[in-house]
């Protein structure tokens, strides 16, 4: 018999005790720290690791991924500075407790942030000759951020486009986002704005959350979610 869902406000409150939500934003520069750790983590994973970055599956390319990332906490000071470990698919409740064993592709654990609310990254394939589209990378991805599955306590949150179709942020995800359907299904407030230095492909959109916290006194809504749009290929 499965795990029944159902709100579980207690371990709800266990798990925020103490703390008002949702904590405190991240500032620009160590977005731009981790924008930057991530994309040369992939530029070593795709020089010693070709032919995975290629043909890998999502799951495969990540865990390459993530192991690199923890690698270059005794590699790099600057990135040992920010981050204390990267786990992948580790579990974590949804925002009433409904789902208790939600897996976000990477959870990063920063030195300035309460370790109970890691910096979520999802990731996805992105790859229009398979079922990798940019609709599941909506569907899958920024959906789970807006419902409230993921990233539910922080202000920001993380995606990865694995990009083997040469699909871009401006061209592909601003184009879908930029429907009416997709705009009330995602709750779109910004679209894509770049970020960053033009290196790689990188931008932010906002989306409203339509949850509220439980055990919070009023006002108990999160606000709006940014989330950091990283195509790497």
């Amino acid at each position: 018999m499965g795990t029944q869902i159902r709100p579980r406000p207690h371990l709800v409150a266990e798990l925020t005790r103490g703390v008002t939500l949702p904590i405190k934003q991240l500032k620009d520069e160590h977005i731009e720290v981790l924008s930057e750790g991530l994309r040369c983590a992939f530029a070593k994973v795709s020089k010693s690791s070709p032919d995975s970055v290629a043909l890998d599956t999502e799951s495969e390319l990540t865990a390459l991924l993530q192991a690199r990332l923890n690698s270059m906490i005794n590699e790099d000071a600057l990135w040992a500075q920010l981050v204390l470990s990267v786990g992948r698919g580790s579990e974590i409740p949804s925002f009433d407790g409904s789902h208790l064993e939600k897996r976000p592709d990477l959870s990063i654990t920063l030195t300035n942030k309460d370790a109970r609310f890691p910096l979520v990254v999802e990731a996805k394939i992105l790859d229009r000759s398979s079922s990798k589209t940019i609709s599941l990378y909506c569907r899958k991805g920024i959906r789970r951020f807006v419902d409230g599955e993921y990233a539910w306590g922080s202000c920001e949150a993380f995606m990865i486009g694995y990009v083997r179709d040469g699909s871009t942020i401006d061209a592909t995800l601003r184009a879908f986002l930029s429907r009416p359907s997709a705009k009330q299904r995602y709750l779109v407030e910004v679209l894509p704005v770049a970020a960053g230095r033009g290196i790689t492909d990188f931008a932010y959109t906002r989306h409203g959350r339509n949850f509220a916290y439980v055990n919070q006194p009023p006002p108990n809504t999160p606000g709006p979610i940014s989330i950091w749009h990283l195509w790497l290929g």
